[in-house]
């Protein structure tokens, strides 16, 4: 047996989110975030669609409430998390797991698209070759390393927690990954659900298994209603272009 509901979140909108698309916008190579992928805080408006979201979840009904909280040790996702539970006036086991962490980019940190083909092009190439789902940056990740881990943190949440209702907040990648291992999913399927119907922030992708055994089927996916009904902003980043093997 295991867990029989998984609430996946994404994080609010951050700082990093807003520079880089400012550096898109500007067709610049480096997005100008001035720390490390950890420690970068959600934005002003990351602020109050997690506050948002926490308002949201006082209404609702017992069957889609959640047991405990796994996060991300990363700083925006454990602000959304931690803002959000206090808004919605609750409680629950809360863990942190560096398993959750977002992708690693390796030698690509903090570079655009632009800035990749202009000081890595033998690396664009390889991208492009590859895809999303089977590239690995020099010193980062590939999504096929990321769901490694996914697999790892997984087989922990059906140990400890059995038959109950996680919610778990973290990172665009690492939720399609989960999906990836949880459904079954392929490379083609996770890869045009990413690029054409990409994560927004705070969005609640839902996967149930009642019986707490084999595969998890999707309830929904990248849900944003519940901002829409507290008049909060909705977000998210465009579609990466590389997704794809070329």
């Amino acid at each position: 047996m295991g867990a029989v509901g998984l609430v996946l979140v994404r994080h609010g909108e951050s700082i990093g989110n807003v520079a880089a698309a400012a550096a898109a916008a500007a067709d610049a190579d480096v997005i100008d975030v001035g720390m490390r992928d950890a420690d970068v805080p959600l934005s002003e408006t990351g602020v109050s669609q997690a506050k948002a979201w926490g308002s949201s979840l006082r209404g609702l009904p017992v069957e889609a409430r959640f047991d405990s909280v796994w996060c991300s040790p990363y700083r925006r996702a454990q602000e959304t998390a931690s803002l959000a539970l206090q808004h919605a006036g609750v409680e629950l086991p809360f863990r942190v797991d560096e398993r959750l962490r977002d992708r690693e980019l390796g030698v690509l940190d903090l570079l655009t698209t632009r800035g990749v083909e202009a000081r890595f092009p033998d690396e664009a190439i390889r991208r492009r070759w590859h895809g999303k789902f089977y590239h690995r940056p020099a010193g980062g990740e590939s999504w096929a390393d990321v769901a490694l881990r996914v697999r790892s943190v997984l087989s922990d949440i059906d140990r400890w927690e059995d038959g109950r209702r996680v919610l778990v907040v973290c990172h665009d990648a690492v939720i399609m990954t989960v999906r990836y291992v949880c459904e079954g999913m392929s490379e083609l399927d996770v890869l045009q659900t990413a690029k054409s119907d990409p994560l927004h922030n705070v969005s609640m992708t839902r996967l149930v298994r009642p019986s707490g055994e084999g595969w998890w089927k999707l309830q929904s996916y990248n849900d944003v209603s519940h901002l829409a009904q507290q008049d909060a902003p909705v977000t998210r980043n465009p579609g990466d272009p590389h997704v794809l093997p070329q």
